[in-house]
């Protein structure tokens, strides 16, 4: 490659360095650009932007490769707990056994909220969508925690940190509870993280709840394979609000903000809607046919990516978790999962699918997981929220650390009026 790109305008040639990182594209570093040719670039969606450097996740979606600090994700869903893996997004390294019992403690003595949060709670409608309470509960944290707000101090920085990690599942339980009308459930420092998680869920003050070790394991999965993804959406938001110098419980309720949308966060909601729409498996060729169709408005969901152009490397593991949370639950016979696993093969063999690259990703199973394990539809994406905070953070505090990090200020190309005279109200 090219150590500089030449762009020939108006008579004039310029040159922009390229920059290789350790892997992957090379870019090229415009940011003389606008002051050498007086022109913007024009990006939608800024699918062929770089916005920062980063250490910390990798994918390559032609191959389908996720790795979170060079380990593949695959070998960190099958051989760490959550916590290694949001410690390794944290700190760069898979800790040790004495770390790594350490970090846990951490994280697990800082998973009580505030007493007064529940006051928070109770201002909220019983119908509120946890994503909506997840949203001013996080970014009310800042009012009780603000001995640790400082961003420019590496142990403020660490500690709020940990307490977005550690508050996250108490946050989101809590949110389930509220709309079930049931007593809040304080974490206990002897369960692990998802363990801990699934009890917050389900137990009530006059049952316990037994975490079935097959399902806590599950549940676990699930939250490293939604840990980080690189410059997504929401982990753009939670960049681009810290930028401005916001605390970290401002920026990562904007990143939960971001993440509510149907194109991000609730796409395995779409996914269990789309099987339910189809009801019977007799019935997919038929909206397969639908879905070839491009006059139909129906869409086969949880196929294909923004950025994977091959098979999601997460789908694989979730389809496998799929199967060992139904078999555990005794589910023998799910028309769901047989619609699923049926428009798999499909998607896998059929030329039409081949062609567009619309290959299963991760959301394909997840919807069902949760629904067999009694996790409601509208808890959904506030799940994927409580796994991406940890990704969320480690990118947050590499921008803060970033010596070359500037206050966000994306251009536009305007299409407005141009300059036009004041008309007075009686003459309009």
């Amino acid at each position: 490659m090219a150590d500089t790109v030449t762009l020939n305008a108006e008579n004039k040639s310029y040159e922009y360095p390229v920059l290789s990182g350790s892997t992957g594209p090379d870019v090229v570093d415009i940011r003389k650009f606008y002051a050498e040719t007086g022109m913007f670039t024009y990006d939608p969606g800024f699918t062929s932007t770089g916005s920062c450097e980063s250490a910390i996740t990798y994918i390559d979606g032609d191959i389908g490769m996720l790795l979170h600090r060079g380990y593949a994700i695959g070998d960190l869903a099958e051989n760490c707990n959550f916590e290694e893996v949001a410690y390794l997004l944290q700190h760069g390294e898979l800790p040790d056994k004495a770390t790594k019992a350490v970090f846990e403690h951490d994280i697990t003595y800082h998973s009580m909220l505030h007493e007064q949060i529940h006051n928070f709670y109770s201002g909220f409608r019983r119908d509120a969508h946890p994503m909506a309470i997840m949203c001013g509960v996080v970014g009310a944290l800042s009012a009780f925690y603000h001995d640790s707000l400082d961003i420019t101090n590496p142990d403020h920085r660490r500690i709020s940190s940990y307490r977005l990690i550690a508050k996250m599942p108490t946050i989101a339980a809590w949110a389930y509870k509220y709309s079930q009308g049931q007593p809040f459930i304080y974490p206990r420092n002897d369960l692990g993280y998802a363990e801990n998680f699934l009890h917050m869920m389900f137990a009530t003050p006059c049952e316990d709840y037994e975490v079935n070790p097959v399902l806590s394991k599950a549940m676990d999965r699930i939250l490293i394979l939604h840990a980080d993804h690189e410059q997504n959406a929401s982990t753009s938001t939670v960049r681009l609000a810290g930028s401005s110098g916001a605390n970290p419980f401002a920026c990562i309720a904007a990143g939960i903000a971001s993440l509510w949308g149907p194109a991000h966060g609730g796409a395995n909601e779409a996914v269990l809607n789309m099987l339910n729409e189809i009801g019977d498996a007799n019935r997919i060729d038929e909206y397969v046919g639908k879905a070839k169709d491009k006059d139909d408005p129906f869409r086969l969901m949880g196929f294909g990516h923004r950025v994977y152009k091959n098979y999601d490397p997460r789908a694989k593991i979730m389809a496998e978790t799929c199967k060992e949370v139904l078999d555990e639950l005794g589910v023998k016979d799910n028309a769901l999962l047989d619609i699923a696993i049926a428009l798999e093969k499909i998607a896998l063999e059929d030329e039409y699918f081949i062609e567009k690259k619309l290959y299963p990703n991760v959301d394909f199973y997840s919807g069902i997981i949760f629904q067999a394990m009694g996790i409601p539809v509208t808890m959904f994406t506030a799940l994927f929220a409580l796994a991406r905070t940890t990704g969320w953070i480690a990118q947050w505090n590499e921008m803060v650390e970033d010596p070359h990090q500037k206050i966000g200020r994306p251009r536009q190309l305007y299409t407005g009026p141009t300059e036009r005279d004041y008309v007075a109200l009686d003459n309009r």
